[in-house]
């Protein structure tokens, strides 16, 4: 049976979005199983119009199937990205995230494989900030938290061991480098799934 990713996003204006695509893509490359899906828009509707690209982007959406539970429970490995908002995950994911203590409480989440991955406007608005903070959801399911890394000389480039992101100067969007990074961790983490989930854990060496 296939490794099983899910790609989970919030995005604003798009740049997000893009990086999800490019990770499905790359754990696609590794022939997993890949479900991509956003969260609803809560932001009140005089926000999202203060932001021409913002509007634009929900008046064209949906652009992916909502997350549900279900989806969460069905992935082997699963990757979670949002912009940073002020040093931290938007509250449109981090409601996703906050859903799934039912799931927490009867063990469905022990074992995964787990990975974040962000976007900001400025270089040091909090990308760091945002995929530890993450991280820190993952390591409470008792996930397996697996960062990027410099697991591939062009991510020496990049320069985000913790995730995969990007940094949007004046609107710009996610260029090659970026997507080449997110691919990378796409196919990382189908492949580190896919040895948890069909080796360690099943060979007598682990919990199931």
């Amino acid at each position: 049976m296939s490794t099983r990713i899910l790609v989970v996003y919030y995005s604003a204006t798009g740049n997000t979005a893009k990086l999800a695509s490019a990770l499905a893509d790359g754990a696609r490359e590794a022939e997993a199983d890949v479900r991509v899906r956003t969260v609803p828009e809560t932001a009140p509707p005089g926000a999202v119009a203060s932001n021409p690209r913002w509007q634009a982007w929900v008046d064209a959406g949906p652009h992916h199937e909502i997350a549900t539970l279900e989806d969460l429970e069905w992935a082997d490995g699963f990757a979670a990205g949002s912009p940073t908002r002020f040093g931290g995950p938007a509250a449109q994911l981090k409601s996703f995230l906050d859903s799934t203590g039912g799931l927490w409480a009867k063990g469905k989440l022990v074992n995964k494989v787990a990975t974040s991955f962000t976007t900001a406007s400025t270089a040091h608005g909090g990308l760091e900030a945002t995929l530890l903070a993450t991280n820190n959801i993952f390591y409470h399911w008792g996930a397996i938290v697996l960062p990027l890394g410099y697991t591939d000389p062009r991510l020496l480039e990049s320069g985000n061991p913790y995730g995969g992101s990007f940094v949007s100067r004046k609107s710009a969007e996610p260029d090659d480098l970026a997507l080449d990074a997110l691919r990378l961790q796409g196919r990382r983490l189908a492949t580190v799934s896919r040895y948890i989930a069909d080796g360690l854990f099943k060979d007598g060496r682990g919990e199931p």
